[in-house]
């Protein structure tokens, strides 16, 4: 089966089939998630925080997305690939803008790039499509405007932040994105904008209305016992699973259980009985 396109993901929406969308940062949870038949596998600069454990997606660098998108094409064969430019590497101006997308596109292997903002991006997001890139933008909570937002919160919640976002969203449609991430924002304006929008919106903390969903690949799977976001659903527990699996390996090796004799390699008997003197002998001698 071959890759999905942007094509394929447009055409999901017009046929009333919802968008599955995981983030993912490295070449095993990309084949995981591929092999799971995830639509859309997003490299997010989210990766600040889950991987590299800081506070914010602020300090990721292009070279960051770069190393970490190219894993995951390697380990993905069929499904969507995009990448975030991190902040301040489409801000500037549109030139770089261009040229930064272009080395998420040539350098990584992804086949579209995604921008956090509204109005105030769209000269850029404009170049990025002139250019033969495919852009996905993101609304609501943009992490890379944490600072400004003044946290991590429900975003829109009056009627000008709502009509503002959804104006956003119009305008953003106009100017070529293929499809839009909408985070933290309530469900109700959320419905609304899905049924303005002729291109698909995939949600976040945004309620059951979305053209599709997203969840981080870690966050889904458990690996955080203390990150209960009110939007998260954890399908599994994988931080008790692999604990458990590390704590018998180490009482295993304590109690030399491990390794058993299944675990190990043997000489030929034969073999052994020719060198075993004079292995033995060796260190007498030496």
């Amino acid at each position: 089966m071959a890759r999905k396109t942007i094509n394929d993901i447009m055409d999901l929406k017009k046929s009333g089939v919802l968008i599955s969308m995981v983030t993912a940062y490295d070449y095993y949870s990309a084949k995981i998630v591929d092999r799971a038949g995830v639509d859309i596998i997003l490299v997010g600069d989210s990766l600040g925080m889950v991987i590299q454990g800081k506070e914010d997606t602020l300090s990721v660098s292009l070279d960051d997305m770069v190393y970490h998108t190219s894993m995951v094409k390697h380990g993905s064969k069929k499904s969507l690939i995009i990448a975030d430019l991190p902040f301040m590497s489409y801000q500037i101006n549109v030139e770089e803008a261009v040229r930064n997308a272009g080395l998420l596109i040539k350098k990584a292997g992804a086949t579209a790039v995604k921008l956090e903002g509204g109005k105030n991006i769209l000269p850029q997001v404009k170049g990025i499509v002139n250019a033969g890139i495919p852009v996905m933008g993101h609304l609501g909570l943009t992490p890379q405007s944490i600072h400004q937002l003044g946290g991590y919160r429900v975003q829109a919640k009056d009627k000008k932040a709502g009509l503002q976002l959804l104006d956003d969203a119009l305008q953003l449609q106009e100017a070529g994105v293929f499809s839009i991430v909408l985070e933290t924002v309530p469900l109700e304006l959320s419905k609304i904008v899905c049924e303005e929008l002729e291109i698909p919106v995939i949600g976040i903390g945004a309620g059951p209305h979305c053209d599709g969903q997203v969840l981080v690949f870690h966050d889904l799977l458990g690996f955080d016992q203390d990150f209960n976001p009110k939007f998260v659903r954890k399908y599994t527990n994988l931080n008790q699973i692999i604990s458990e699996a590390l704590e018998n390996f180490v009482n295993d090796v304590k109690d030399n259980k491990f390794p058993a004799d299944k675990e190990s390699y043997h000489l030929e008997q034969e073999v052994f009985e020719k060198i075993k003197g004079e292995l033995k002998g060796k260190k007498g001698n030496e």
